[in-house]
């Protein structure tokens, strides 16, 4: 009969954080086995060492390397997939045997630990189970005093591996924030944390809840004695930008609006501005120099959080994510900051002005009480031109763009607007075609424009065009596979004049 395999966590290094149950299970255990590190001695030993039964076997699990430089072929990956299948191997063994095996862990097993790696190998071998640990975070928040997140909070744990600019934007866009695996990057770390706002209330907690134990504010720290022991702290309460919108706005509505015998449409000379601009699909590339400039000025973004993620983290920037269905809402929020002075720009992806956050501003500043506030719309590059581009000139002639979304619009008025655009002999390009909630509409929309177009029209499908996912198909009306159609997708379908050459697809700017 097998043995079984049992990782169990021992908490953050204090002994009297290991828990009852893990206590007993490492008591009672006939191998047990742990980690070490290259020439040092195990912690995981070291925290566990007076609950090991004198009878127990030891097994010693000492890397072959702990940073990036090594000679095995494979470099440090290579090095440590060798090391994991050698010590799969010894344990197997025990197993094989009949033996318990138990692999102390520090911390809790499944964050960010290395016992993963050989449960993963054993779990569909022998019985296994994990004893969950009080992981390194929580000695280190109960260690310095701070409540860490409250209520509704967002909290984020992020490894201080991630690329700078990356960390600054998570470290933005969450309320409090634990950052692990610092050591050598430590000086990164605190540069995010200093783009992002949050480097001040910001804690250092260096081997918590151990004898040597050491807390500091963030700033204070020398980045030459950060160990790979060691975490930062990053409470929800110093997460900028909590303003009372509400209450913003309520102040900004008791100023005295202009004349109301004004036309609306006629420019007013006001000192308050917001900034509507587009993304552009996705490339950085495809960024316009004047969005770019914007985006480097302004002290607040709004958006929705996809295309905020694409807006680089620096200091002095406060970011302001909100879901894909409430753009009047996001509208309202960003006014509200440039009725009270702020510098604050909202972000679309493509053009801003196409099925995006424009209308939407221009929506929301109907209300008298924004009347001071200039709206601003900066253009960016189209996902039509974007995936027109990529295909060859498919719109070089008169052409019509249609959402087939019904949220905002009957399905009745979609049906009416594709038939009219059919029957006019114009490129038609489709925003939305699907989503998951809406599976059929595309299959009836090309229903609708066969009625009226003849089944060898071309067709043109962009997914993801600019990203690394991108794919272009080039079909007709009468093969297209609405099966195959998602929310990533624009389509383009062609007049009658549209044309499929050696060289792409293009239609003719003349109608003979």
């Amino acid at each position: 009969m097998k043995g079984t395999f049992t990782v169990v966590g021992i908490g953050p290094g204090d002994p009297e954080l290991v828990t009852i149950k893990a206590a007993r299970v490492i008591g009672s255990a006939a191998v047990v086995a742990y980690h070490a590190g290259v020439r040092k001695q195990s912690h995981a030993r070291r925290i566990a060492s007076s609950l090991i039964p004198a009878e127990a076997i030891e097994e010693e699990l000492r890397y072959p390397v702990t940073t990036g430089s090594t000679d095995h072929p494979g470099g440090y990956v290579g090095a440590m997939a060798d090391f994991y299948e050698s010590c799969a191997r010894r344990l197997a063994g025990h197993l094989d045997a009949g033996r318990s095996v138990v692999l102390l862990a520090e911390g809790d097993p499944l964050f960010y630990g290395s016992s993963m790696y050989l449960h993963d190998r054993f779990q569909d071998l022998y019985e296994t189970s994990v004893v969950p640990g009080v992981p390194a975070f929580s000695a280190a928040t109960a260690a310095a005093s701070l409540p860490l997140v409250r209520q509704t909070d967002v909290l984020t744990v992020l490894p201080g591996t991630l690329p700078e600019p990356e960390l600054a934007r998570r470290l933005a866009d969450t309320d409090g924030a634990i950052i692990m695996k610092l050591g050598r990057t430590f000086p990164a770390v605190v540069s995010a944390l200093r783009q992002a706002g949050r480097l001040e209330g910001s804690w250092y907690v260096e081997r918590a809840s151990q004898p040597d134990e050491r807390r500091l504010p963030v700033a204070d720290v020398d980045p030459e004695t950060v160990p790979y022991f060691s975490l930062v702290v990053v409470p929800g309460d110093t997460a900028p930008g909590r303003a009372d919108a509400g209450r913003m706005r309520a102040v900004c509505a008791q100023s005295t609006p202009e004349s109301a015998s004004e036309l609306p449409f006629v420019p007013k000379r006001q000192s308050r501005e917001l900034v509507v601009v587009g993304l552009g699909p996705g490339p950085e590339g495809w960024l316009t120099p004047e969005v770019s400039a914007t985006l480097a000025e302004v002290d607040h973004v709004v958006g929705y959080g996809p295309y905020l993620a694409r807006v680089p983290q620096r200091e002095g920037l406060t970011r302001h994510a909100s879901g894909n269905a409430v753009e009047v809402d996001r509208a309202r929020q960003a006014l509200d900051l440039a009725e009270a002075g702020e510098r604050v720009a909202v972000v679309s992806g493509g053009d801003a002005g196409v099925f995006g956050m424009a209308a939407a501003v221009f929506e929301a500043a109907e209300d008298p009480s924004y009347d001071d506030v200039a709206i601003r719309v900066l253009p960016g590059v189209s996902a039509v031109q974007a995936v027109a581009a990529r295909a060859g000139a498919p719109i070089g002639a008169d052409f019509a763009v249609v959402s087939l979304s019904d949220r905002l619009k009957p399905w009745d008025v979609v049906e009416r607007r594709l038939r009219a655009i059919a029957q006019a002999d114009l490129v038609l390009a489709i925003y939305n075609p699907a989503s998951r909630s809406r599976t059929g509409q595309i299959a009836t929309a090309v229903d609708v424009l066969l009625e009226e177009r003849k089944p060898d029209t071309v067709v043109v499908v962009g997914r993801d065009v600019g990203r690394a996912e991108e794919s272009l198909t080039v079909t007709t009306l009468g093969e297209l596979d609405p099966a195959t159609i998602d929310m990533k997708c624009l389509l383009l379908i062609g007049a009658d004049s549209t044309r499929v050459s050696r060289a792409g697809v293009w239609t003719p700017r003349y109608v003979r």
